[in-house]
């Protein structure tokens, strides 16, 4: 999600790491998978230019392995200055951080809107957060049924999709007043 005003990108649930830990402990994930997280940032960060750029958790998944030699040489790469709110899967230690010029924060609060990880209900706050990786089901009429990541948006909160390509969906059963903005490979629309 773009935040012209701030000149921000915000990033949830990339999940790192997460791709070489599968593999390996033996499970059959394609090595191409790793490349396309990357490939995907540089094309976001390419497309909006951002001065800065907030993950909103879960930006490894796990310990050290391969894919932070891949992060540190993607962080070459960019001149926008970095920050995480960090998420439960964000165990690296943040000196790894950084070293990399990473700023590292419990929670952010810009303008009335309150970052965080785990969504939150906060008093005066629009909170954006992730964690849930939403999905939304779509139901044709021949019970055909189209399965998408979402922008999850209620009154005080949107919730953004995991941005990660191994990372899975929690579908989610909005609530009247709720919005539901499906994502598909060429654009976003509200479905809900």
């Amino acid at each position: 999600m773009f935040w012209e005003e701030q000149n921000m990108l915000l990033i949830s649930d990339v999940h790192l790491g997460k791709i070489s830990h599968f593999r390996k402990y033996g499970s059959a994930v394609p090595q191409k998978a790793i490349a396309e997280n990357f490939e995907r940032l540089s094309r976001v960060v390419d497309l909006f230019q951002p001065k800065k750029i907030c993950f909103l958790g879960d930006l490894f998944h796990s310990s050290l392995n391969l894919e932070w030699d891949l992060f540190e040489n993607w962080m070459q790469e960019i001149s926008a200055e970095v920050m995480l709110v960090v998420g439960n899967h964000d165990i690296i230690s943040e000196l790894k951080y950084e070293a990399l010029g990473i700023k590292i924060t419990s929670e952010l609060i810009l303008d009335g809107l309150l970052l965080t990880h785990h969504p939150e209900e906060r008093e005066n706050y629009f909170n954006i957060c992730g964690h849930l990786h939403p999905g939304y089901k779509l139901n044709g009429t021949g019970r055909q049924q189209v399965k998408l990541p979402c922008f999850y948006k209620s009154e005080d909160q949107m919730i953004l999709p995991a941005f990660g390509e191994f990372t899975g969906n929690f579908w989610i059963s909005p609530n009247v007043g709720d919005q539901v903005y499906a994502i598909t490979k060429k654009e976003v629309i509200l479905v809900y």
